[in-house]
């Protein structure tokens, strides 16, 4: 779909990375020589999506301050400054204006401490049911065995299943989603579940290599697997 637009979730506050994150966003924490964000800047443009929205919250103007207007990695950033916690579902409601701004067209989300080689090329034409979501599933790591939602034949994900698998923080989503809430503040799964209940959440597996950079370990081994060259 030409135009499609992406938001990157930066405004967490990375509390598991503290120290590491006292006086440094996560996102701006650096693998293999170059920060988590501009893993996934760069991937985008690389797929054809140039127009960005990131949202930010604890130490965000730092994040201001090193992405600038994107133009040197090929693409054009706008930021969603976050005074108060939104959570995730709030975080991207509030953005709608920048992602929505000559359309409905639904637009791709990543998480913005998530490490992955999955192709995204394949989401640029991808149309989730109206006023729901396609998710990208992965594997369940060790830490988080049991799963989130399961991926049906059919592509639809549903709460339970024969599988349950981890939600990648990758995804599509089309603005309608976020119709009739009022809440500023509002978590996605719930949301998302929601939605599943009516079959307009669908899914697919997760291709090459994923990681949740959620502790200051998981950030050491993937800084090491990147400069040793196996990712």
């Amino acid at each position: 779909m030409a135009g499609m637009k992406a938001m990157i979730l930066a405004a967490g506050l990375g509390t598991r990375m503290r120290p590491l994150t006292l006086d440094t966003p996560k996102p701006l924490l650096k693998v293999g020589g170059k920060s988590l964000i501009e893993y996934h800047i760069e991937r985008l443009v690389a797929a054809g999506v140039t127009d960005l929205v990131i949202n930010h919250a604890w130490l965000g103007q730092q994040i201001e301050e090193y992405l600038g207007t994107g133009e040197r990695y090929g693409a054009r950033i706008q930021y969603s400054p976050e005074s108060e916690p939104l959570e995730t579902g709030g975080g991207i409601r509030k953005a709608l204006p920048l992602l929505c701004d000559q359309g409905a067209a639904p637009f791709i989300v990543l998480n913005g401490d998530l490490f992955s080689t999955h192709p995204l090329e394949p989401l640029v034409d991808l149309q989730p049911p109206l006023g729901g979501a396609h998710l990208v599933l992965t594997a369940n790591p060790p830490w988080h065995a049991e799963g989130d939602f399961a991926l049906h034949s059919d592509g639809l994900v549903k709460e339970d299943g024969a599988e349950k698998l981890t939600f990648s923080g990758i995804s599509v989503m089309t603005p309608e989603l976020f119709d009739g809430i009022e809440a500023d503040a509002f978590a996605l799964a719930p949301l998302l579940r929601e939605k599943m209940q009516v079959g307009a959440v669908t899914g697919s597996r997760l291709q090459g290599y994923w990681e949740d950079v959620g502790t200051p370990e998981r950030l050491s081994v993937l800084d090491e697997r990147l400069k040793a060259g196996v990712i």
